[in-house]
């Protein structure tokens, strides 16, 4: 098949919708589809720091990974349904696949209005439901929006049960499909890792205890209270440390820098800024090297654990001991005391107590660690991809 994955965001831009793109991009390669990714125009693309294809303006492929990267959308504007059909007429593409979050598209709500009549086949494949701006006050109508998106595609996909949930009365069972997504780290530290050494190079002593946080902050992932929760810790004698492994606020959401900024200043009232490191945006092999580096992940979510989070997935894959809130939704996979320990959301004394329960019990620590990677077993992107590919070759 020749697929058109359609994605705002892409390597080298900074998102996980972007990092998920080009990983499914090349699973799907790799199972001998014909894989075109349409994104955002870039000035000057820079090498992508995970590997993804190097590409120019008009599409190339890259000859590790067989996928060709067209940066040709100049804006997610009205205009850019009209772009995306005319590339696909030019390459003869079998069906477009829309990686949808309203984020990744500048929260315009133009992508979501697939047109009507086409010559091929969309499928779009929600990350998430939240609605794009419209204007003040808009209300229901974001929502009408997002659900127009859903019913004009000839398949939705989601990536976690909460949406599969909400959608399941919004159209017909036999256009909805639900596929997880998987890790975007995999656990492949740099030649001659040192776990000591690594810990070291923060500051981190053998008896410190230290705390992992991955992925960009925003105001849905609980960053105020995860250092809330250090405090707490500190106060109670534990040595504590934290690790805030990767970018601080990607490339797409602006909300993500304003809520930076009171994280930033709330480690500073507290008193921690000698207990929080940075280790900023940067390659796949140093991220799995600073998360092999922490004792416990620490994911705080305000709405709850779900598998939709690429940064819980990194987690699972790289076996830690995770604790992170109770999920909205009952999950069959998540196992309190087994796979991971979890917390109400919202609740920085719940979540220190947890992370207290794994430091003073190295034997519940080292079952969360096994538990997290049989989990992780069963979220691999060729398993991601041939789901996806089946979903396809239907329509």
């Amino acid at each position: 098949m020749r697929i058109g994955l359609i994605s705002g965001e892409y390597p080298p831009m900074q998102g996980g919708v972007g990092d998920f793109s080009a990983q499914l991009a090349r699973s799907l390669a790799d199972l001998n589809h014909e894989v075109h990714v349409v994104t955002t125009d870039l000035p000057d693309p820079a090498p992508s720091t995970d590997g993804a294809p190097s590409t120019d303006d008009a599409g190339s492929a890259d000859g590790a990974s067989g996928v060709m990267v067209h940066r040709v959308i100049t804006g997610w504007g009205w205009g850019c349904w009209g772009e995306i059909m005319e590339l696909a007429c030019e390459i003869r593409l079998d069906v477009l696949n829309v990686q949808y979050q309203a984020a990744a598209y500048g929260m315009h709500p133009a992508i979501n209005f697939v047109p009507g009549r086409r010559e091929r086949p969309v499928a779009v494949t929600f990350h998430d439901l939240r609605s794009p701006y419209l204007f003040p006050k808009a209300g229901p109508l974001r929502w009408w929006v997002v659900r127009s998106c859903a019913r004009r595609a000839e398949r939705v996909i989601v990536t976690n049960r909460e949406d599969y949930l909400r959608l399941q009365d919004e159209m017909s069972r036999k256009r909805l499909s639900m596929i997880p997504i998987g890790s975007n780290i995999p656990p492949s530290p740099p030649p001659g890792y040192d776990r000591q050494a690594e810990r070291a190079r923060w500051g981190v002593g053998e008896e410190d205890v230290l705390l992992g946080y991955f992925g960009f902050l925003n105001a849905s992932k609980g960053g105020e209270v995860l250092i809330q929760s250090l405090g707490l810790l500190v106060d109670q004698g534990v040595p504590a440390q934290l690790l805030m492994v990767g970018g601080r606020v990607g490339s797409s959401d602006p909300s993500n820098r304003a809520y930076l900024e009171q994280v930033m200043a709330l480690i500073d009232r507290l008193g921690l800024a000698d207990r929080v490191h940075w280790t900023g945006y940067t390659r796949p092999a140093d991220v799995s090297a600073g998360l092999l580096a922490t004792d416990v992940c620490v994911l705080p979510y305000r709405d709850g654990v779900s598998f939709r989070r690429g940064t819980l997935h990194a987690c699972l894959a790289h076996g830690r001991a995770i604790v992170t809130t109770r999920p909205a939704v009952a999950l069959e996979e998540v196992r309190d005391g087994e796979n991971m320990l979890l917390a109400p959301p919202g609740d920085p004394a719940g979540l220190a107590s947890c992370v207290r329960r794994l430091v003073e019990n190295p034997a519940l620590r080292t079952r969360l660690e096994v538990g997290a990677r049989a989990v992780a077993a069963d979220f691999t992107w060729e398993r991601i991809a041939r789901k996806t590919a089946a979903i396809f070759g239907r329509l």
